[in-house]
């Protein structure tokens, strides 16, 4: 049979093997049964296609590349998503198989020519999906740029939680920021794999030498006990070789995603100011820059010491507030605080104890020191500006 016969002969078959095909789709391929009737119309449309596009192929070979691409335009896009690229390949294989049987025993030529065509319809169909993922990144990358930028300016609005889950975040419970420099070689997928590792979520945002990461714990409370996870210290400690050189600062824990941006204004505050602490460690806390934070004008970082250490402190004892005063006046001598106090240096001892299991930081080491003085004078600040703004009260006569 010459080719022009041939054709002929295709094209009056063409309809037989299309409508074989759909049955063999049904009989063979379970998740072809399982579609709705408009998913499975779509996918014998892509059949019917590589079919049609064969014949015109086989006519004129030199038409391949634009013939194996119009077959997947027949189908709608959202086929993408329902239609993995494994499943797409497995069509390929059923269609070619139903073809070859069909045109058994037409000479080797056009079997020939269906295992030829096969083949470019098949890296057609991986280009199309590669088209469609390279795509989907680039969405999800502004996406994501979008979500961490809302985060850092605390301008979140209602549709932050839907954007939040399109991007997949599977975090549960506490969120926390790390903020630190851009590498000049920054690997994103790195990160993303050491945050795998480590059963942690994570939004990336690179804005230009700054580089943000959103934590959030993705774990399973059943499987998962709290003794069992890391603190978000040793996360931001696994995470900062990440980062480039330079300060990488760790906000405050917050209960979940959309609060972030309590923790980002702590992180982003403290690591404007950083470099005032010489030997901060790598990462650091932002709340362990409480001074210098509140010294360059933070108001959540002198909210933070006043409500964390002056207030607690008062509201247990006035001696405790005392006691720290003079402790910290006198160069933490023991004996000169005793002295000033008229009591014994074990009594300064016991005290100091207690400042340190009301609040939890203890006086005795240089570095809170700084941060309990910082607290005392603000928070002394406070209470003078608040007894001036009380009303004076006056006498009403009889």
């Amino acid at each position: 049979m010459d080719k022009a016969a041939t054709l002929a002969w295709l094209r009056r078959i063409s309809g037989d093997i299309a409508s074989v095909t759909i049955k063999r789709l049904e009989d063979t391929l379970p998740w072809y049964a399982d579609m709705p009737p408009a998913r499975r119309s779509a996918v014998g449309l892509v059949a019917q296609a590589g079919i049609t596009s064969f014949i015109q192929w086989y006519d004129d070979p030199t038409s391949t590349p634009w013939i194996a691409a119009d077959i997947f335009a027949a189908a709608p896009r959202e086929l993408l998503r329902s239609v993995s690229l494994q499943q797409t390949l497995q069509l390929i294989r059923v269609t070619v198989e139903v073809t070859e049987e069909r045109v058994a025993g037409k000479g080797e030529n056009i079997r020939e020519a269906i295992l030829l065509y096969s083949r470019d319809v098949a890296f057609a169909a991986a280009d199309v999906y590669a088209r469609a993922a390279e795509a989907r990144g680039l969405w999800d990358a502004r996406l994501e740029a979008l979500v961490v930028d809302s985060i850092l300016t605390g301008e979140a609005d209602e549709e932050l939680p839907s954007r939040i889950a399109a991007l997949g975040w599977h975090g549960h419970g506490e969120v926390a920021v790390l903020v630190g420099t851009t590498p000049p070689q920054f690997d994103v997928d790195q990160v993303r794999r050491t945050a795998r590792k480590l059963a942690v979520d994570v939004l990336i945002g690179v804005q230009g030498s700054r580089l943000v990461l959103v934590l959030g714990r993705a774990r399973d409370d059943e499987q998962e006990t709290e003794e069992d996870e890391l603190t978000f210290l040793e996360i931001a400690s696994r995470l900062e070789p990440s980062f480039g050189p330079g300060y990488v600062v760790l906000g405050p824990a917050v209960v979940a995603l959309v609060d972030a941006s309590q923790s980002a204004r702590a992180a982003l505050a403290g690591f404007a100011v950083a470099r005032a602490w010489r030997s901060a460690p790598r990462p650091v806390e932002a709340d362990d820059l409480l001074p210098e934070r509140a010294l360059a004008g933070d108001p959540l970082a002198k909210q933070t010491l006043i409500e964390r250490i002056y207030r607690p402190l008062q509201a247990h004892s006035t001696d405790l507030v005392t006691t720290l005063w003079s402790y910290l006046d006198n160069g933490r001598s023991l004996e000169a605080t005793a002295r000033e106090l008229f009591v014994h240096p074990n009594t300064v001892r016991y005290r100091l104890k207690r400042v340190s299991e009301v609040i939890g930081w203890d006086a005795t080491g240089p570095r809170e020191a700084l941060i309990l003085q910082t607290a005392l004078i603000l928070g002394s600040i406070g209470a003078a500006d608040q007894s001036r703004r009380r009303p004076s009260q006056r006498r009403v006569p009889r």
